[in-house]
Parts: C-alpha cells; structure tokens; sequence
C-alpha cells in the first residue's frame, strides 16, 4: 500500500483544514485508515481512523470534537477535517494504513505499518 497525503499548509488560529490522502496498491478492504501527527521532537500522535470497507470511524480524546475523517473509495481518498485550529495543532500530519488484526488496538493507533510521506500544517496565533 502506498500513501500520499497532502493539503497542509500556513492557517490562522480558528480556521478548518482539510487534508487529503491518495492510497493505491491493493484491496484496502481489510484495512483501517488512520491519521497521525507530530510535532518536532515529540513522539507521533494518533488524531483518528476509519476503517476502509465499513467505514467506522475512532478519534483520539482531543479531536474527537473537531474533527472528522471520511472517505471516497471510489478515488482510494482518505480525508481529514479539522476545525477551530489552534497553535498547539502545528504539526507534521501522515496517513497510515494497517490491517484490523484481532488483538492489535488499531481503532486507538497500534499496528499501522504503512506510511505517508506527511504533509506540515502551520497553524499562526
């Protein structure tokens, strides 16, 4: 599976984003897709998935209020919205692909074995 997420860029505090990712390379059927993040130093960051076929969605704590990610399977598109920005969401975002394996915790951002390149999101006080 390869990804390719994009869309990030310089927002204002309180604006939305919108960022794109592009899968190709196989049934994604048995797959959940999820989104990442991290800040410079600090260890990456589950944000939320959504799983492929059902299309089931599980957020961390602090976006769960925020944000939304969707789907188009039609284009292999994953999406993530996310809004009332803050500079505390400055980060480095990823896409990543992971099979639903029974016992891996993948719905909170374990087991994800493929990865995008990442795209910076800026977000300017």
């Amino acid at each position: 599976v390869q990804l390719q997420a994009s869309g990030g860029g310089l927002v204002q505090a309180g604006d939305s984003m919108r960022l794109s990712c592009a899968a190709s390379g196989g049934n994604l059927n048995p797959y959940a897709m999820a989104w990442f993040r991290q800040v410079s130093g600090k260890e990456r960051e589950f944000v939320g998935t959504v799983t492929w076929s059902g299309g089931t969605t599980f957020y961390a704590d602090f976006a769960k209020d925020r944000s939304y990610i969707s789907k188009d399977n039609a284009k292999n598109m994953m999406f993530l919205e996310m809004a009332n920005l803050k500079p505390e969401d400055t980060a480095v975002y990823y896409c990543a692909a992971g099979q639903m394996r029974f016992g891996i915790k993948w719905y909170q951002g374990e087991g994800y074995d493929y990865w995008g390149q990442g795209t910076q999101v800026t977000v300017s006080s």
